[in-house]
């Protein structure tokens, strides 16, 4: 019976565990999409194996947007502490010095693993969006209390039962953001989210208008965030997909995106410890900014296409760091924003294989299959897993995946699958033209294929 019980709750962790690994991802990718197609690949590949390349590349097109003087930016880089608006009299709550006690979720710096309790409020809150007042109208301190205590010792609550109500957990989530030691936007951005918030457009003759100009301001809410912690953007992402799914049901609760900034705000973005008074007027600001991001969140975590480009090219062409302005001088691209893809021929970033800005067809196919060994040397290094076998069971399905016969690993297959799916690997990983049908059929067999991948790496 205790076996019986304990296989239970080892089921309903790891159930737990899934559903959250499927939230705090940074993208949301088709069930059906093999994961070597995910358009940010190369741009998370670029983060965790040349982190610096990666910051450069993102605080170039950052001071591209906006102006940050020289103090401000080294807060953002890191290279200072932070200068950030402080409370003028005393103003430390209990639940503040409380902040160090050891293994607990509130209060304690941001995890992973904070987050997977925090997650099941989330999950609660949204399946009760149609709660009126919710974030707004405060729960009951006792229940609060309760379901406080059960999730800093890593319970598994059901919070169907009906114990708790959803005024309680959302209360709680904002008391947790507001006990965290930093925002979660962080001390380092506070500037950088003022200075985007004073982004508008130019008239005719280029004098600035009071217009908003949300094209930059979702640009450069996109650079920035690439620069959070990982868990800041993984509870961010959480949190602002709940955000607007609340606010879209506004008719409902009646809490629309700026009452929800205005609950939020202070938890998320206030340097900590301040009163209203200290903020100097930027309430409004703060505030607008807030409601903005919680508006268009399904767009503000996704890279730049020129990102992306840059990232792909960086690790399969040049490795010059370059800039929206090197690109679009160079492309004539009229939004990086957008996710289209930057044709190859016109980038900022020729590859060697590149003369006279154009590529051709057999030289395209060079390119793309030297950069596929690549990708697959990559996968074929990591340590032993059942992902790895994932993915190498992805190359082996598609023959241009796959390098040769003698590099392959032991999960190889001894044939080679329809020869047809090259086009779809060229589009898809790579963002290369579409072949045409006349293209299609020059690659009579797979045997031909695996000639002149030999013969391109020459």
């Amino acid at each position: 019976m205790a076996a019986e019980t304990e296989s239970q709750n080892n089921h309903k962790l790891e159930r737990r565990a899934t559903k959250c690994s499927v939230f705090i991802s940074q993208e949301k990718l088709n069930a059906s999409q093999p994961v070597i197609f995910n358009p940010d690949f190369f741009v998370e590949r670029l983060r965790h194996e040349h982190p610096q390349a990666f910051t450069d590349l993102v605080l170039s097109n950052i001071t591209r947007l906006i102006d940050l003087p020289g103090d401000e930016f080294a807060q953002l880089t890191g290279e200072s502490e932070p200068r950030v608006p402080s409370s003028t009299g005393f103003l430390r709550s209990f639940n503040f010095l409380k902040r160090k006690d050891k293994g607990v979720v509130f209060g304690a710096p941001l995890t992973e693993e904070g987050i997977a309790q925090i997650y099941q409020l989330i999950e609660y809150l949204s399946k009760n969006l149609h709660v009126e007042g919710l974030f707004r109208v405060p729960g009951h301190s006792l229940r609060q209390a309760a379901l406080r205590e059960m999730l800093n010792t890593g319970a598994e609550i059901d919070l169907e039962t009906g114990d708790f109500h959803p005024n309680d957990a959302a209360t709680l989530l904002k008391t947790y953001l507001g006990e965290l030691p930093e925002p979660l936007l962080t001390h380092r951005h506070y500037h950088a989210h003022l200075k985007i918030g004073e982004l508008t457009c130019f008239d005719d003759k280029g004098n600035k208008t009071s217009l908003p100009d949300k094209e930059r301001q979702i640009e450069a809410y996109q650079l920035l965030f690439m620069l959070l912690p990982a868990a800041n953007r993984s509870l961010l992402k959480l949190l602002l997909d709940l955000l607007y799914h609340t606010a879209r049901n506004q008719h409902i609760n009646k809490m629309s995106a700026i009452n929800l900034a205005t609950m939020f705000a202070p938890h998320i973005i206030w340097p900590k410890n301040v009163m209203a008074s200290d903020l100097q007027g930027n309430i409004e600001k703060l505030n607008s900014g807030v409601a903005f991001i919680i508006r268009h969140s399904q767009k503000l975590f996704k890279a730049p296409v020129y990102i992306k480009e840059y990232a792909r090219l960086y690790f399969t062409g040049s490795k010059n760091v370059q800039s929206k302005d090197d690109l679009t001088l160079c492309s004539g691209t009229k939004n990086a924003t957008e996710d289209e893809p930057v044709p190859v021929e016109t980038t900022a970033f020729p590859s060697p294989s590149m003369r006279t800005g154009t590529i051709r067809s057999s030289e395209t196919q060079t390119y793309t299959e030297t950069a596929l060994r690549e990708l697959y040397q990559q996968v074929n290094n990591m340590p032993e897993s059942a992902k790895k076998k994932k993915l190498i069971r992805q190359f082996e399905k598609q023959p241009l995946l796959t390098p040769s016969a003698d590099s392959r690993t032991p999960f190889s297959r001894k044939h080679w699958r329809s020869r047809s799916l090259g086009g779809i690997i060229k589009r898809k990983v790579l963002g290369s033209q579409v072949l045409t049908e006349k293209e299609n059929s020059r690659l009579q067999s797979p045997l031909s294929s695996r000639d002149n991948t030999s013969c391109g790496g020459d």
